[in-house]
């Protein structure tokens, strides 16, 4: 008997600061809708095991996208952006969410995001807080400056390189297969996919002197860490919740960059709880 899962994928056009794009998306769930971003370089197959996680589906509405650049979605569409060079801007990001999540007529989402996902959910929440019931935030911080290096992309260095990074950067304790699982959805990126995400992630992203009037009787704030990121170390991550009065703040042990993708089974005894504290908003 051939098995299957419930989740399924497709595209949605959204047309963002003037320009179209076909932008792929999977689901699973109804309920609650709940945004997943993925990390800078990858796409939306580091969710897969929350996502296919019925437990989680019976009460939230699990949608995970790639952004422009990312996974199944393309660059802008009709524009020759080959000829210029990538780079994610704060404003783009932050607009393109909110755009997905109206044309998805999606009524005070939760969002989730990791690296400059974790970021864009601090931004959501000091830009849009009416827009969202709750924004989770992981490896979160005012500001990660230093990682966008040219040689990131260059033409002698091939997808391996960065798909090897993201290996470094995820937990001794992490299972080994799904450290490589995630290794290999890095290693699938396009070439200029993690340089110009980081524009994003190091130059734009930066709410020093802001976050503090972040209102979480407005948009609920949770932050959590892995013990291991040294990209943003849980002491950034502390002091961003620190500044946000109401939020929430957990290390998350044992695990690096990407929690949700190298152990998710002991993410999953994090992200439960949170999203039952949701649940009773």
């Amino acid at each position: 008997m051939a098995r299957f899962e419930n989740i399924t994928g497709r595209y949605v056009y959204l047309d963002v600061d003037g320009g179209e794009y076909r932008v792929y998306f999977e689901e699973n769930g109804t309920g609650i809708p709940l945004l997943l971003q993925h990390t800078a370089g990858s796409d939306g197959r580091l969710w897969r095991h929350l996502l296919a996680d019925e437990e989680v589906a019976a009460h939230f509405r699990m949608i995970a996208y790639d952004i422009p650049y990312h996974g199944k979605t393309l660059p802008q569409l009709d524009f020759e952006w080959w000829k210029e060079e990538y780079k994610l801007r704060r404003d783009f990001l932050t607009a393109f969410v909110v755009t997905l999540a109206r044309e998805l007529e999606l009524e005070r989402p939760v969002y989730m995001g990791c690296s400059i996902g974790g970021h864009l959910a601090a931004d959501l929440a000091y830009y849009y807080p009416e827009e969202f019931r709750a924004v989770i935030g992981i490896e979160s911080a005012h500001f990660t400056p230093g990682l966008n290096q040219k040689w990131l992309y260059h033409p002698r260095i091939n997808s391996e390189f960065n798909a090897n990074i993201s290996l470094d950067m995820m937990g001794p304790a992490s299972p080994e297969y799904s450290k490589r699982e995630t290794w290999w959805c890095y290693s699938q990126g396009a070439p200029i996919a993690v340089l110009g995400a980081l524009n994003y992630h190091c130059q734009e992203h930066d709410l020093t002197g802001l976050a503090q009037d972040i209102d979480t009787s407005k948009v609920a704030v949770y932050l959590l860490t892995g013990e291991y990121d040294f990209s943003c170390p849980p002491m950034l991550t502390q002091m961003l919740a620190d500044d946000i009065k109401g939020s929430k703040f957990q290390v998350i042990e044992g695990m690096g960059h990407f929690p949700m993708s190298e152990d998710p089974v002991r993410f999953r005894e994090y992200i439960l709880p949170i999203l039952e504290e949701i649940r009773q908003l």
